[in-house]
This record gives structure tokens, sequence and C-alpha cells, in this order.
């Protein structure tokens, strides 16, 4: 597999063959070590705001996304895939807590989900995520890039009424995505703003530093020490614009043991419980569709285009979710925001999703008090450029060039996850491709013409594939022959036709008689059970 610059590239070898189960973790790189940092300065305010809208425990967010580091990571086959808590399972936790009680009532379902996961990834179902367009898969990214910039902009001026992880339409606070813009714009704390946009310039800018040991530093990383540095000043210097603290990053306290006392035990009670079977397949199902799409994902956001086992994928996120529910954490999936922070950082091996668990970890146990001190304007900044990255303009002027069959589903799934969810979105992206797709294709003639208007005799040659889609079309083309004239219909060339458009021309070779028309079928089959032959 060559690199972008033509060399082979340390550890990326893809496997030929891959395997469902572990089958190790090849060798970890220096560009592994620093996208994980950015990595984990993504999955950070993420996992705490997917937690908080979900309404579970801090600790819960950061555990998912630990876990989904350390266990998916090593069992996934995907180089740039990162797991964590997701929030597209954010309205199915909150419902599920409402009915189950409590979400240690949950955590049950969050194993079952996990070991329904694993029986698909055996049965092999991780094919499904192949039948998806891929310009409903751009689409999806570049949705979410949008839904990152829209939702990032308030938190970029010290407007923090929406978790940091809450990408739905509609908020908690009776406001959506639009309307929060117009909310914040009244309520901008300028010591956050001042840090927002000094983070955001220092990304864009940090990487045209000629100084090479400085570029060595992640971009983000940097943003967040000197946004973090800046907040300081602020409140030192100018107190009256001091950042509140409100808007810095809030982690369980109290270190490993006050960590694993907010973490929930599952309630087993509910484990012959109807709800918990039927909240663990939604679940399943739920959180593997979004696993085998963000990892469809992955591979055109990796600069390699390494492919993944999906079915190997589904087994190691049913594992993440088995191990996530005895430990009490939220359900994981395969995340896009992380993974495409995570390729955008040049992560060459899985290893960056594991070393991000490994900062976690670091940063909850050791660091608590430090991290407190983050302002969550600059984690913003970083998901704010991710945002653009994956909604680059770019990006919309190359699906305008591919043509309407490929513009037309990639705006609609935009539009769709922007105002529905993720999944509704993508159904609704995916019913416009088939729709275009199935115009596209009745526009491919069923029948080539050869006419002789002296003679009066036509010869039809039926394409190599004629499918239902061009029932009207033959029907309509039999039926404007005039009468007197001479038809023959050659199927030589065929070799699947639908049994709709076979009916349809049966009929016609038994109306000719009546129609006073000659019609002769060359190596058109028969209609089951005998009726029509060919060859007459």
């Amino acid at each position: 597999m060559k690199t972008p610059s033509g060399t082979r590239a340390q550890g990326l070898a893809p496997d030929d063959h891959p395997s469902l189960i572990y089958t190790g973790l090849g060798r970890p790189t220096l560009a592994d070590l620093g996208a994980s940092v950015v990595v984990f300065l993504v999955a950070l305010p993420l996992c705490l705001g997917i937690a908080l809208a979900s309404g579970a425990p801090l600790a819960s967010g950061v555990v998912a996304g630990i876990i989904g580091g350390f266990v998916v990571g090593a069992l996934s086959g995907s180089h740039v895939q990162v797991s964590g808590p997701a929030a597209g399972l954010t309205a199915i936790i909150i419902a599920a807590i409402a009915s189950q009680g409590s979400f240690e009532a949950v955590l049950p379902a969050v194993v079952i989900g996990g070991l329904m996961q694993i029986g698909l990834g055996v049965a092999r179902a991780g094919v499904v995520a192949r039948y998806v367009p891929n310009s409903v898969i751009k689409g999806m990214l570049s949705a979410i890039g949008i839904i990152l910039i829209l939702k990032q902009l308030p938190h970029l001026v010290g407007w923090d009424a929406d978790a940091m992880g809450d990408d739905a339409f509609f908020q908690a606070d009776q406001q959506n995505t639009f309307s929060e813009l117009l909310v914040a714009a009244t309520h901008i704390q300028t010591g956050a703003a001042v840090v927002g946009a000094v983070c955001l310039a220092l990304i864009v800018l940090w990487p045209r530093i000629p100084v090479r040991a400085i570029k060595a530093v992640p971009a983000p990383l940097a943003a967040v020490l000197v946004g973090t540095l800046l907040s300081e000043g602020i409140g030192v210097l100018l107190p009256a614009h001091a950042i509140d603290p409100s808007h810095r990053v809030a982690l369980p306290q109290g270190g490993l043991a006050g960590f694993l006392a907010d973490l929930p035990r599952p309630d087993w009670s509910v484990l012959t419980s109807g709800p918990t079977w039927t909240l663990a397949l939604t679940l399943a199902l739920v959180a593997s569709l979004e696993t085998l799409l963000s990892l469809e994902a992955a591979v055109k956001l990796d600069p390699w285009r390494r492919e993944a086992n999906p079915d190997r994928e589904l087994v190691a996120q049913g594992v993440g979710n088995l191990v996530a529910g005895f430990a009490g954490g939220l359900p994981v999936t395969g995340v896009i925001v992380r993974s495409s922070a995570n390729a955008d950082s040049g992560a060459k091996t899985r290893f960056s999703a594991i070393f991000h668990a490994v900062w976690l970890t670091i940063a909850l146990l050791v660091f608590p008090g430090l991290l407190a001190r983050i302002p969550l304007a600059a984690l913003a900044a970083i998901l704010f450029h991710v945002g653009y990255r994956l909604a680059r303009p770019a990006l919309f002027r190359a699906a305008w060039t591919a043509g309407r069959a490929q513009f037309l589903p990639y705006v609609i799934t935009i539009v769709a996850i922007l105002f529905t969810n993720l999944l509704v979105g993508i159904g609704i992206g995916l019913a416009v491709g088939v729709v275009i797709t199935l115009r596209e294709s009745a526009r491919i003639p069923a029948l080539r013409e050869d006419r002789n208007t002296e003679t009066g005799w036509v010869r039809f040659v039926l394409a190599e594939q004629v499918t239902f889609i061009h029932k009207a079309g033959v029907a309509e083309k039999l039926a404007s022959l005039p009468a007197e004239v001479h038809v023959e219909i050659d199927g030589s060339a065929c070799r699947s036709i639908d049994l709709d458009v076979l009916e349809v021309i049966h009929e016609f070779k038994k109306s000719t008689e009546v129609r006073e028309i000659k019609c002769h079928l060359i190596d058109v089959p028969a209609l089951p059970g005998g009726a029509g032959a060919g060859g007459h």
C-alpha cells in the first residue's frame, strides 16, 4: 500500500484476509503518539458532553471513551477509526433511563446489546454498509462537519446552554441549532470569545510556522496550552472579563476513589424484563449501523484508503459494549468526529486510538485539577476546525462537478441529518439515491431498435440487463408499433431479464394475431410454467 508520497509507510500493510478476531497490533509510530493527543483533546469534551446530554454520570462517559480506546482499539481492524460514546445514541439512552427508571437498569441492556453485536459480526452482517452510496457517505461527513461548526460557535463565545457533545437539532433549553446562535450572540463572554478566537487562529496558522521543531507539536495541543494560559492571564489582569468556571472542563473529582464511586453498577434485576431485551436489540442495531457507516467514512478519511473488515469491527464493538455495560459506561460506537481528527492528525496505526485512552486515564486520575482549568472555548476551537475540514467548500464543488446523480443525494443527506439525526438522515439520503439510480437506469433503453421503413421490418435487441424499471418503456415501445409490421425480438445478448418485462413481451406476442403483426422471438426465455416460448 503506497503512501501519498509514493513510499511504503512503516506498519501500514493492510491485512489481505482480515480476521474476525484479534490478530496483533503491529508497531506504533511517532505519528500515532501525536495524533493520539489530538484525539484525546477532542474526545474529552465529547465524552463528558454526551454523558451530560444522556442523563448519565460524567464518569460513565469517560469510561466509555477509555474502553473505546483500549478494548475496541485493540480488537478493531481499522487503522484510523476511534470508538467511544456517540451523540447518536443520546436520545435512546434518555428514553431508556426514563422507561427503565435509572441508568443502572440500562446497563444490562448494554451488555446484552454487545453480545448481539458479536453475533452480528460472526454472522457476517457487516456487508450491509457496502450498499450505502458514496454520495450519501460524503453527505454524512459534511453534515457532521456543519453540525460541529454550528454547535461549537456558542461555546467559542462562552455560551454553554447546550452540552458540548449534543448534536440534536432541538435542544433541552427549547432552542434549536439555529436559534441558539442568536441567543449566543446576546450572551458573549468577552474572555471566552478572545480565547476562542486566538485558539482558532493558532490552529489555522500553526502548520505555516517555518520552525520545524515547533511544528512537531500538534496544533490543537498548542491551542489548548495557549488558550489555558491566556484564560489564566485574563483572570488575573482583567478580572471583569475572567472566564466563568462553568465554561471550563468539568471532570469527576476525587481521583481514582472518586471516579470509581461515581461509576454506576448494573442492576441485574431487570435482566428478565421484556423492555430490557427490546432496548438491547435497539442499541445493538443502531450502534452497529452507526459503527459501519463510520467505518465506511473512515476509509475515505484515511490518506492511504486502507480497508477494514466490517464483521471484525462489529465483533470489536460488541466486546467493547460488553465491557462497557459491566463497567458502568455508556454504549460505544465508531465515532466520525474522533476518527476524522485522528486521520487529519496523521495517525498510521490503531495505536493512536489506544494511546488516546491512555491520556484519558492519566488525565482523569492524575491531573483532574489541571484539566479543570482548560476553557471550553479552546476545545470548541479544535472541534470547529474539525468541522470545517469535514465540510470545506471544495467538497461541495466536487459533488456539484460530479453531476446531479451525485450532488442531489449528497445535499439532501446533509439537510436531512441537520434537521433530524444521523440515522434518519442517512435513510432519507439512501432513499433519494435509490430513486435517482432507478431513474438513471430507466433512461438506459432495454430495447435497441433497428427499423427498416421500406420493408416494414423492425428488429429489437434486448439489453444485457433488463430490470422491472424497464417494464413501462418496453410496453410503450411495443404498443406503439403499427399494424402489418414484422417484429423480431432478439434476446441472445440478454443475461438477465425481469419476469414483469418477460410477461410484457409474451403478452405482446399473443396480441400480434389480432393486430396483424408478425412477431418472431429469438432466445427469449419462456414464462415459468411453459406459457410462451422463445425461438419461434
